[in-house]
Order: C-alpha cells, then sequence, then structure tokens
C-alpha cells in the first residue's frame, strides 16, 4: 500500500526535496507520483520550479517516454576513430545548472523504453552522459486501476523511486483557483459540492467527467462564452453539467452582493444559497477597495462553518482582511483553532 499524501502535501515535500538539491547539498532520491488522471501531478511540478524562483523554460524539462523510442535515450552511435564507436548524447537531457527533469507517463512508455531510462534514474547517467547534480528527477503516472494502459513497471526501477500517490483535496484545489482566477461559479459551485472536484470512475465508459482539470476547462468555457448545459458537459459530463447548471440558476435569482458589501444583512437559512452568496460577494470584493471591514463584520453574522470558509476564501483572493482589527480580535478569541491554516494563506 502506498503513503498517500495531498496536492498540497505533495508539493511542499516536493519543494523541500528540489531545494535540497538546488542548494547543492545532495542528490535528492527520485519520486513517482501516483494517482487518477487530470488531478494536478503534472501541474505542481511546474509550479514548484516557478515558485522556486526559476525559470520554467530553462530549469523544467518535461520528458514523455511515451513518444521515445529505446535509442532516444541512449542516442545513436557515431564512430569515433577507427576502431572506437562513442554514443551521443540526446539533446533534451540537462547538461549544467540547476532543475527538474520530470518523467511524465512513465509508465505509460513500453518495457523497452523503461529499460532505457533505468540507468538514468538509478545511476543518474546513461553511458558517458552524467546528469549534473543539482538536476532531480520526479516521475508520474496513472495508476494500473485507472484503465489509462499502463504497463507494469519492473521492480529494479520501481525499488529505486520514493511512491506517493495523490489525491484531489477542495482545500488544495481553491488555493490554486483564487490565483488563477477560475470563475468564482466553478469555485462556489464546488464550495457547495466539493465532492464534484473528482468523480472519475474507472469501470465507468464516459469520455468527460469531473476533475480539477476539467473543471478549469468549465472556467474556459464559461470565459468564452459557453454556458449551455451540452457545452458544460463536453468537459465533465452531462450529469456534473446538470448540477451545476441548477447552481448557475439559484445564483442569479439571488441578491446583488454589492447590497451586502453597502450594509444590507442578508443572511439566508439554506447552506446552498449561502455558498453562492459567500462566493459571489468575494468575486465582487476582490475587484473593489475597502470592504475589509464589511466583510468581517457580516463574516461574524454567519454561522461557524461559513464565517471560516468566507474568511479563508476571501484572504485566497487577495482580500486583506487580516489588516483589520475585527480581524485580528477574531483570531485572538478563537486562538487560531477555529480557522486553521488561516495564517499560512495570508
Amino acid at each position: 500500500m502506498l503513503a498517500t499524501k495531498t496536492i498540497g502535501e505533495a508539493k511542499d515535500t516536493l519543494r523541500k526535496l528540489v531545494s535540497y538539491s538546488l542548494d547543492g547539498d545532495g542528490n535528492a532520491p527520485p519520486v513517482f507520483l501516483w494517482g487518477g488522471p487530470g488531478i494536478g501531478k503534472s501541474a505542481i511540478i511546474q509550479q514548484i520550479v516557478s515558485e522556486l524562483g526559476m525559470d520554467v523554460e530553462e530549469n523544467f524539462i518535461d520528458l514523455r517516454l511515451t513518444q521515445l523510442d529505446p535509442v532516444d535515450l541512449r542516442g545513436l552511435p557515431k564512430l569515433d576513430s577507427d576502431e572506437f564507436v562513442r554514443w551521443s548524447i540526446p539533446h533534451f537531457l540537462p547538461r549544467d545548472g540547476k532543475g527538474v527533469l520530470f518523467l511524465d507517463e512513465l509508465n505509460l512508455a513500453p518495457g523497452a523504453v523503461q529499460n532505457a531510462a533505468y540507468q538514468l534514474i538509478l545511476d543518474r547517467q546513461l553511458g558517458e552522459y552524467k546528469m549534473p547534480s543539482r538536476w532531480v528527477i520526479i516521475s508520474a503516472g496513472n495508476r494500473p486501476e485507472d484503465r489509462a494502459g499502463v504497463n507494469p513497471m519492473k521492480s529494479p526501477l520501481s525499488n529505486r523511486f520514493i511512491h506517493w500517490e495523490v489525491e484531489t483535496n477542495i482545500e488544495d484545489w481553491k488555493d490554486w483557483a483564487y490565483k488563477n482566477d477560475v470563475d468564482e461559479r466553478v469555485i462556489g459551485f464546488l464550495n457547495f459540492k466539493p465532492e464534484m472536484l473528482y468523480q472519475f470512475q474507472p469501470e465507468q465508459s464516459e469520455h468527460a467527467f469531473p476533475t480539477p482539470r476539467t473543471w478549469e476547462r468549465v472556467s474556459q468555457l464559461l470565459e468564452i462564452g459557453f454556458t449551455d448545459t451540452n457545452d458544460i458537459a463536453s468537459a465533465i459530463g452531462l450529469e456534473a453539467a446538470r448540477e451545476f447548471q441548477s447552481y448557475i440558476s439559484m445564483k442569479e435569482e439571488l441578491p446583488n452582493p454589492q447590497q451586502i458589501l453597502d450594509g444590507e444583512n442578508i443572511i439566508p437559512e439554506r447552506p446552498d444559497i449561502l455558498h453562492v452568496i459567500i462566493t459571489s460577494l468575494i468575486e465582487t470584493a476582490k475587484h473593489q477597495t475597502g470592504h475589509e471591514q464589511r466583510l468581517m463584520e457580516y463574516a461574524e453574522q454567519l454561522p461557524t462553518e461559513f464565517t471560516v470558509l468566507l474568511i479563508k476564501d476571501a484572504l485566497r483572493a487577495g482580500i486583506q482582511l487580516q489588516k483589520t482589527q475585527k480581524f485580528t480580535k477574531f483570531v485572538q478569541k478563537h486562538k487560531g483553532t477555529i480557522i486553521e491554516n488561516t495564517q499560512n494563506i495570508t
């Protein structure tokens, strides 16, 4: 049984491993991330490279082994003299500097290609090629149960990696979604129904299903102007699209969030309506200034779980609640236990 981490936990641990190698303290062990399709395994690697101040173009190599033949890794032989043959070094392998070599979809590659990669992963070299010391090897792939057509990984290769199974997490996803301007209707719906973030069923044959990646597609469709149920279903499937559209319809019937920011205390009893109001309120407030105190006043009138939701998501959206006196008093009153991890968001 594999060790399990959320996307956020995996990202934090990988950042430490990468930093360890970049600082020249030693070679970090190679890591293999296992997980279902579309959960963001590949995306977090690029994020780590950027967050550590490196250039993705120069310090990140995304090598898809499914697109290579064994000779592509080893390099072509060339005659060095009348007696010797040397192997040319593939141009895509790092020569110097520092960074991350990302072997995506490793277990989708044929066995012969995996064999060719074995020496690179095990010994950090291929023939005469040696990988620079400040480069880290990270790999990722789907699980056998995901029906992704994976090939068995041989034991000597598997034994070289540290293995983590990565899972989705709504809090981690919202950290990313607010930073990347995901449509507030998508965020609001998944706040209301977090179980819809990931709905992959390997035994079913649908082409479209909800994952973090396909919800990003929904946000892109909405930005372009595609709002029809069938258009949304093309990304996440018909059942999820119908639920999402029901949420949208309910949202359109609610009061304008500007009324709350202007001082009206509209506090519905239904949790689904509160979810809609909170995300709409945050979306409106983040494009204006001077509403921080009002948001704290409104948050304090809500049931505790919605108080926490409003405060945490407002901070994720970049609204500076922590600068208000009410925020300071609130944190002191609850001693940080109710709004766990809020300090990290700020």
